[in-house]
């Protein structure tokens, strides 16, 4: 239980007792008391539940509605996964930084645009278009928590394509 708590510490950087703010979040930090097991436990239950969700909609791909609603839900779910470890605070604050905000913009647009394409419009071909996108913002967005990553990927773009994202 030590070393859970250690590790639980070492993720979210520092004390569990946290200093308040006077952001929207800052009374919800104090509504969990979770214990660090318990947040490795919800972490690991959400992103199967969502990896599960999005591997799933494969089952459904010919039809592209149900796959968009099934995959983005699932992809939502394996994204807030990370809010259980380190606080719905400070998830949102890093994905809010000057490195990512770009990629939390296009994400989340493309989230939304898939939901509103499937649900509202009914529209397959641009259900599978916005899907498509979010994937891709989705690995854009990932690839700014490892150092040096997208820079690689923008080299490796420029040898092989001959072109830089």
């Amino acid at each position: 239980m030590d070393a859970l708590t250690r590790l639980h510490r070492s993720l979210v950087g520092g004390d569990d007792e946290q200093q308040p703010d006077d952001s929207i979040l800052a009374d919800t930090e104090g509504l969990c008391s979770l214990s660090p097991l318990q947040r490795i436990y919800a972490f690991a239950a959400c992103l199967v539940a969502g990896l599960a969700l999005m591997i799933l909609s494969l089952l459904v791909f010919a039809r592209p509605i149900k796959f968009a609603v099934m995959f983005t839900f699932g992809n939502i779910m394996a994204v807030g996964s990370t809010a259980f470890v380190m606080g719905p605070q400070r998830q949102l604050r890093m994905m809010f930084d000057p490195v990512r905000v770009y990629a939390t913009a296009i994400y989340a647009g493309c989230v939304a645009l898939a939901l509103i394409f499937a649900l509202l419009i009914h529209n397959k071909l641009l259900t599978l278009i916005v899907i498509i996108c979010e994937i891709c913002a989705l690995f854009w967005y990932s690839l700014s928590y490892i150092p040096f990553a997208r820079r690689m990927v923008s080299d490796l773009m420029v040898k092989v394509c001959d072109t830089e994202i």
